[in-house]
């Protein structure tokens, strides 16, 4: 079933001058430009109660906007009754917890068995929203905190919202080597120019800042609080290995398990078995889309990284306590 969005607005003089699409996203603050103009080109936002076909169009101030539009349901993906973990969630957005293994948005070789299919069981007004309202992604075995926007007025103030960097997104690692420091990385990552399936430091590749600092030092590992700044594909995992550390586990950019001399037997099997990377979403911090409040989340780690760590810590223990004798 569509949507219909309405609403009506009179140019004030003091945007005499602008083009149409332009005073429409001042006008009509809660839709995105590109659905505006979208709309001017289909006839449905009117001026003066007329179709004007060009939203380069200038206006001089006084005209009447008026939407009248229908948003149809996006691509008909298929509906999928299998669980979600929610976390919260209102009329506006829902915040949930995305287990390692779950893809997020349906693409080549993967048409189901997604995020995306199993929010529009959920939430089928999810199917009015672009992209079923998945604002930002997590790979497919990294694990943790999202949100996805219910509405098309959510959807476009949580794009800005991300886009102005004003969304906290904080992540746990544990990584490869003991570093001494906290720090952060900025490096361009574009695709890699051989490998298509990776991501790399690239000098023609878009902006991004990592910050990290150490939580929690192994002789041989770094449990890492992170935070992004920019939210590029792959992100953490490019610029920790870029560094020489790269995430436990990490199948794309970690390298063969690298174990540290002496290493006990459940350390040992432990690093071999962790075949993703040992990456999770803890914190999510945003200014809600509609009501403006200031709302945060947080999720503790999943038990095979809890688990990674009392080896770790265990390991260490006993490697300190041999060098005391």
């Amino acid at each position: 079933m569509n949507q219909s969005i309405e609403g009506a607005s009179v140019v004030p003089i003091a945007l005499a001058g602008q083009r149409l699409d332009q005073i429409a996203a001042t006008l009509f603050p809660d839709y995105s430009r590109s659905r505006l103009k979208e709309w001017i080109l289909q006839g449905q936002l009117l001026v003066d109660g007329l179709v004007v076909e060009r939203p380069r169009s200038r206006l001089w101030g006084g005209e009447q906007l008026t939407l009248q539009a229908q948003v149809a349901p996006e691509r008909r993906w298929e509906v999928e009754t299998l669980p979600l973990e929610i976390i919260d969630q209102d009329e506006h957005i829902v915040v949930l917890n995305k287990p390692r293994g779950l893809v997020v948005h349906p693409g080549a070789g993967n048409p189901a068995g997604t995020l995306l299919n199993r929010l529009l069981y959920h939430f089928p007004e999810c199917a009015l929203v672009p992209r079923a309202g998945i604002v930002h992604r997590l790979d497919r075995d990294t694990s943790g905190l999202m949100v996805v926007a219910k509405t098309l007025v959510a959807q476009t103030q949580l794009v800005a919202a991300l886009q102005a960097r004003t969304v906290t997104r904080e992540y746990q690692s544990i990584v490869v080597g003991s570093l001494i420091g906290g720090g952060s990385v900025s490096q361009p990552i574009g695709r890699h120019p051989r490998h298509r399936t990776q991501m790399a430091i690239h000098p023609l590749g878009k902006p991004a800042t990592t910050h990290y600092r150490i939580l929690e030092r192994f002789r041989a590992h770094t449990h890492l609080q992170l935070q992004l700044e920019t939210g590029r594909t792959h992100q953490i995992r490019v610029h920790m290995a870029s560094l020489n550390h790269p995430l436990v586990g990490d199948p794309l950019y970690g390298g063969r398990a690298r174990l540290p001399k002496g290493a006990s037997d459940d350390l040992r099997q432990i690093l071999q078995d962790f075949k993703w990377q040992a990456l999770h979403a803890t914190r999510l911090q945003l200014t809600h889309p509609v009501t403006g409040l200031l709302l945060q989340w947080q999720l503790p780690l999943p038990a095979e990284m809890l688990r990674l760590l009392q080896v770790l810590r265990t390991d260490t223990q006993n490697f300190e306590a041999l060098q005391r004798w």
